[in-house]
């Protein structure tokens, strides 16, 4: 089916007798490595195949999702080096900025320190020392699970490579006046001490209290909710609906804010949901994003009313107290005054907390680096719109133009040590200067660096060619930019794909970063359920590695992987597909112990049996389906043809159905071994990018190859014969119907039985033997009594079963199975013959009543065929 040119060896049939994953799988890893099987020549004239790693946190190790990715992203890599492709997958870390420092810094409070003990330099230094003995433990991993990168060519997102790309692009960007400086709302952690992405909130419900506040007096007043009553000392207004005609006659005054001496003005905004509340609301346009907004459009002051760590600054009494002290002791003093209108507690709501330490976010205005968007995220939604980007599956296209298309300005500047430095130097009469890689800083009295450092998507976002030398135009970055496709969750579509596509564009001339962005889901437990720690239902992967084997691990991944679509997994499912791996070694080590050869060319179409041309036929067919769901990325369905291929035609029939021709020896059965080595041959090299390492250690045996790492990906011949599948799918209808009925008459799969085949001029008499020995069925004797005949498949299957089974006792049994089925059966009519019933019943519940009726009717109809079967007394 395809030629292989790898240097041969002769080819031993010596297996061990059972399958050992632990004692294989490292070995075989580290010759792969050795052998450089996974490494990518930039001067290679093979067509190029291109995948980043999404950047593991230098402080992560492998959980069940990377497991997932990796596994896709391995499948389709060596897949496309077996196609010839000069294939890069390439591997690397992002330095993550706050989780590591949050590491580093968690270490020091062991020691009784601080950073700032250390102070800035020193303790950079000291994370460096941090990941040099520690960080990274995800690549020896990775290397468990079987990844087949280029570990030549690892990256970090610190790299002095890598730091020089993202000053390249900052001073690109801020030249261009798309980088800017100004005061904002932003995510801040007042644990970690800094602003944070999105990404990095993790939102839940908590139990807090909704307090509604009279502001003012008489019918100047109105009533205003929040679960936050700490922020009304910043209020600068409230806020009503301009058509709301309760409130039209306090528009342009001033009421008095309770517990200060200040008045706030009352502004009209259609921001506000006149439905929702009391329709007004209050504005602290420093401490809430939505209020900032209401504040530009009406020139209100921002009044902070908190510090970096949450501690109110301003008014009296509560100066000095933390956010949550504060609400306590505000709404007292508010109850005091008789401002309390109504309280609500437990009242649940939705609340941010940093993702790192758990700490309630709090939305704080405060002086940041912003990437101003619109323009590149106008080229990122273009670059899909017009072709250029496919997104796979093709649903997700609108939550991708949803986000992109309402993109807000970026906050890339954080408040930490660890990272890459802004760029950005003040001097002492008010100078800024940004300084690009290849130019001096300004020094001298007075000038000083930008203390934050930048987002790590920023960085990451450079990934697909940052990683390939860029900004220098090297060899790398002209063979493997643009990627080929991205392989990513679609949880993080709209921050790290977006970010890479806006600088991909950008940067590299308007070439977006890859062709494709697959998308896949989450992985959650078999239940369906998120997996996480409070809910106990956390699995670490390599213990079902150690148990199981990689590649049971990465074959139930695949088997999951629906494109777009979150993946439930549970651990009787990995040991499944530990006992697919076993199927595949010991039907593999029958098949060489019973003549399977690669060993010359196949024998002509007219020297094979109807099996033989059977499952030469389903071959090519299996071949092509797989390419076809490689190409649309589904993996779930690719291995479960592959599963089924391989299990039920293969080993359940292909292989029992040549048993007899193997015992019987001759020119035939070395024709059918001829004909399985060249299955095992093909099917072993389909499977390997799932389960890479059952099928090296089977395929280097089978064939006496170097490696099926390397080895010629199975091209379809274009060979089918429905003849040949027509006369196998008939025998196997035989089979099936008789084992049916052997199971129904309570007979053992091993009990062997008289018969009488009587196939006629058809097919079937070629293969009687095979029939009797998958059936176990005995040679008629002279005292032959046909109780039970069986026309199936245009053959008639005739049992003696005299003497095999309790005739009476299994028609009482079978009696009482009828009369259950028949109760069933009236049960449904009953109640699809009301009327009543079905006026009112949903459509699932009739559906369901009718899909018990058809059961029932299968029922009926089997158990009479059984009682009609069984011998007479």
């Amino acid at each position: 089916m395809t030629e292989n040119t790898q240097q041969q060896t002769a080819p031993t049939t010596e297996l061990p007798t059972q399958y050992a994953p632990a004692e294989v799988e490292g070995p075989l890893y580290e010759r792969w490595v050795e052998r450089g099987y996974f490494e990518a020549d930039a001067k290679s004239e093979k067509p190029p195949y291109t995948i980043v790693i999404p950047p593991p946190n230098v402080t992560g190790s492998l959980h069940l999702g990377h497991a997932f990715e990796h596994t896709l992203i391995d499948a389709l890599t060596r897949r496309k080096r077996m196609q010839g492709f000069e294939t890069l997958w390439q591997p690397g870390m992002d330095h993550a900025g706050i989780a590591t420092q949050n590491v580093v810094e968690r270490e020091l409070a062991k020691e009784g320190k601080s950073r700032h003990d250390l102070g800035r330099e020193a303790f950079v230094e000291r994370v460096w020392q941090w990941k040099a003995e520690s960080g990274g433990q995800i690549s020896g991993q990775m290397k468990r699970l079987g990844d087949g990168v280029a570990w030549s060519r690892e990256r970090f997102t610190m790299d002095e490579g890598l730091s020089q790309a993202v000053q390249t692009i900052f001073k690109k960007l801020y030249d261009d006046e798309l980088i800017y400086r100004a005061e904002r709302i932003i995510n801040w952690c007042p644990r970690c001490l800094t602003a944070i992405s999105d990404i990095e909130v993790e939102y839940q419900d908590d139990d807090g209290e909704l307090v509604s506040i009279r502001y003012g007096e008489g019918e100047d007043s109105l009533v205003v909710a929040t679960t936050r009553a700490e922020t009304m000392l910043g209020d600068t207004a409230v806020a009503v609906h301009p058509d709301d005609e309760r409130y039209r006659h306090l528009v342009g005054r001033r009421i008095k804010l309770p517990l200060t001496d200040r008045t706030i003005p009352v502004v009209a905004d259609t921001h506000v949901d006149p439905e929702f509340g009391t329709g007004a609301v209050k504005v602290t346009p420093a401490h809430d994003p939505n209020d900032f907004e209401i504040g530009q459009r009406h020139d209100l002051p921002n009044l902070a009313v908190m510090d970096e760590r949450a501690v109110i600054t301003t008014h009296g009494p509560f100066q000095g107290l933390d956010r949550l002290e504060a609400r306590s002791a505000i709404v007292a003093a508010l109850r005091a005054e008789g401002r309390i209108v109504a309280e609500k507690r437990p009242y649940t709501h939705s609340v941010g907390h940093c993702s790192r330490c758990k700490t309630t976010i709090e939305p704080r205005l405060s002086m940041q680096w912003w990437v101003k968007v619109g323009p590149l995220a106008q080229a990122a939604g273009d670059a899909v719109r017009d072709g250029k980007v496919t997104i796979h599956p093709q649903e997700m296209e609108k939550r991708y133009f949803d986000w992109v298309d309402n993109l807000h300005d970026w906050c890339i500047s954080r408040q930490l040590w660890w990272g890459h430095r802004i760029p950005v130097w003040y001097g002492p009469d008010g100078e800024v200067v940004c300084v690009g890689p290849d130019e001096q800083p300004p020094s001298g009295e007075g000038w000083h660096q930008d203390t934050d450092v930048l987002d790590t998507w920023f960085s990451s976002g450079l990934w697909p060619f940052s990683t390939l030398g860029w900004p220098e135009r090297t060899e790398s970055l002209a063979k493997f930019y643009p990627n080929s496709v991205l392989v990513t969750g679609y949880d993080i579509l709209f921050f790290w794909v977006a970010r890479m596509m806006m600088f991909g564009l950008y940067a590299m001339d308007g070439t977006p970063p890859f062709h494709t962005i697959a998308l896949h889901g989450m992985v959650r437990d078999q239940n369906g359920k998120k997996m996480s720690k409070s809910f106990g239902n956390v699995v670490n992967p390599l213990d079902w590695m150690d148990e199981y084997g990689s590649d049971a691990v990465r074959f139930t991944l695949a088997n999951g992987a629906n494109p777009g679509v979150d993946v439930p997994i549970g651990e009787d499912w990995v040991k499944a597909s530990r006992n697919f791996a076993n199927k595949i070694w010991n039907a593999t080590r029958f098949a060489l112990m019973n003549g399977a050869t690669i060993e010359g060319d196949l024998p002509p179409v007219e020297r094979l049996s109807a099996t033989d041309r059977w499952i030469l036929s389903r071959l090519n067919a299996t071949v092509a389906q797989v390419d076809a769901y490689y190409e649309d990325y589904q993996f779930a369905k690719l291995s479960d043809a592959l599963y089924h291929f391989a299990w039920d035609e293969v080993f359940d029939w292909y292989v029992e159905l040549s048993k007899t021709t193997f015992f019987a020896g001759g020119e035939q059965a070395e024709v059918s071994g001829r004909v399985l080595g060249e299955v095992l041959d093909v099917m072993l090299r389909l499977l390997h990018p799932i389960v890479p390492f059952v099928t090296e250690a089977l395929w280097t045996t089978l064939t006496g190859r170097e490696s099926v790492v390397i080895a010629d990906w199975p091209k379809d011949s274009g060979f089918r014969d429905p003849a040949a599948e027509a006369e196998i799918e008939n025998l196997q209808q035989v089979v099936t119907e008789v084992r049916r009925f052997r199971a129904d008459q309570g007979l053992q799969p091993g009990q062997k039985v008289p018969a009488r085949l009587e196939l006629g001029g058809t097919a079937l008499a070629a293969h009687e033997a095979a029939i009797r020995q998958l059936l176990r069925l005995q040679p008629e004797g002279e005292d032959f009594s046909a109780t039970a005949s069986l026309p199936v498949g245009g053959a008639t299957v005739a049992l003696d079963l005299s003497g095999t089974i309790d005739v009476e006792a299994e028609r009482k049994r079978l009696t009482k199975d009828l009369a259950a089925a028949e109760k069933e059966k009236a049960q449904a009519n009953g109640k699809l013959g009301n009327e009543a019933f079905l006026a009112k019943a949903p459509d699932n519940v009739v559906e369901k009543i009718r899909t018990r009726l058809a059961k029932a009717d299968e029922d009926i109809a089997r158990i009479q065929a059984q009682l009609a079967n069984l011998p007479q007394a």
